[in-house]
């Protein structure tokens, strides 16, 4: 662990190097005069809108629209199926349903879904707005980042995994809160090391709309993520006839009330997931390496977090710019996946951390239950 004493409050970091726009981002978190304890720095870190990706920060009463992030509730839910091998035609034949059955990219659903929570959405004005919209995104994957995988388990079985979130729901309530947090700190001439760090004290009106709309958004990302993996492992039966048999749903970008070191306090996660004492989780590896299972070790140092996944080594453009279409295809040998063109190793694994590293720099924060080896990748 290093630790940076520059700011109000202590920075401590699992890793061995940051990026110096991250690390001038975790200094900006440590200069507020909210935050308890220090910063925690995830080993994935790197560079987001005002908080870096993979940190972790405790706040007393005041909550920050962009410390939670703009993909509300993004996250990653990982089944194990009863089945122990499957070969590539069968992989290829649940790719083909998949693509037919799960939208990606900007494309929604042609119909509205259903889903019992849209019955009781808050009555806050931008979710009322997006709540149409978001009955034809629910069980959509969504871009960037966010993949679909097939992967075979270091325990034998053959397992599922995806990787989404709140899709523009959550967006539009992220850019709706920042903007009144903004206006807000520059009504009350707020000193901020960053007007990206501007914020909404939870006894104000706004503070507890946004944490309502947060919280629905983070039911309707674990919500969008059930009605995939279902499709998805109806796809998968259908070339193989295999069934779930467990399944984990675990967020990385939200706020929660929380207890540590004798005060409650509200626990930013932004591109970082909890890690109690015993508690499952999911940390993802890039396309085409290994993903984990793994049991939370509940050290309050981290506020009892570990990090989201293997974090970005380089930004999408540079990423396009540097890296090899040949040789990135080389790492995905035997895999089935869609990498055909320059345009798409924005999420090659060469953009990516070395996810061991990652494991390594958080050995004390979770422990490795299952080793998960893609077998397919779906992009959005």
């Amino acid at each position: 662990m290093i630790v940076d004493d520059t700011g109000k409050v202590p920075i401590k970091m699992w890793l061995d190097t940051i990026e110096d726009g991250a690390l001038r981002q975790a200094r900006n978190l440590a200069r507020l005069p909210f935050v308890h304890k220090w910063i925690a720095v995830m080993p994935d870190c790197h560079s987001g809108y005002g908080m870096p990706i993979g940190g972790v920060m405790a706040t007393y009463d005041v909550i920050i629209p962009n410390a939670v992030g703009v993909d509300i509730g993004c996250g990653v839910i990982a089944a194990r199926t009863s089945i122990h091998s499957v070969d590539v035609a069968r992989l290829r034949q649940v790719v083909a349903s998949v693509q037919d059955r799960i939208p990606v990219g900007f494309t929604h659903q042609k119909v509205a879904q259903k889903w019992n929570g849209f019955d009781d959405a808050p009555d806050i004005p931008i979710i009322r707005q997006e709540l149409d919209s978001a009955r034809r995104q629910l069980g959509t994957l969504g871009g960037g980042n966010h993949f679909i995988e097939v992967q075979l388990g270091s325990d034998g079985f053959v397992w599922l995994m995806i990787h989404s979130g709140s899709r523009n729901l959550g967006l539009k309530v992220a850019n709706v809160y920042h903007k009144k947090a903004q206006a807000l700190c520059a009504r009350w001439g707020s000193d901020l090391p960053d007007k990206d760090l501007s914020f909404l004290p939870m006894d104000t009106p706004e503070g507890k709309e946004y944490f309502d709309a947060m919280s629905f958004c983070l039911r309707f990302a674990q919500a969008n993520r059930e009605c995939m993996m279902e499709r998805l492992s109806e796809c998968l039966h259908g070339a193989t006839g295999a069934v779930i048999t467990d399944k984990v749903n675990i967020h990385h970008n939200y706020a929660a009330f929380e207890h540590h070191y004798g005060k409650n306090v509200l626990v930013h996660r932004k591109g970082a997931t909890k890690a109690s004492a015993g508690q499952r989780g999911i940390v993802p590896g890039s396309m085409g390496t290994a993903s984990y299972i793994t049991v939370g070790l509940g050290n309050p140092e981290s506020f009892e977090s570990c990090s989201h996944g293997a974090g970005r080594a380089m930004g999408r453009k540079e990423a396009i710019r540097v890296l090899s279409l040949s040789d990135e295809q080389k790492k995905l040998g035997g895999i089935v996946h869609g990498m055909n063109a320059m345009g798409k190793l924005d999420e090659a694994p060469g953009a990516y951390k070395n996810i061991d590293a990652v494991m390594q720099s958080q050995k004390d924060l979770v422990r490795i239950v299952v080793a998960l080896k893609p077998l397919a990748s779906v992009k959005g």
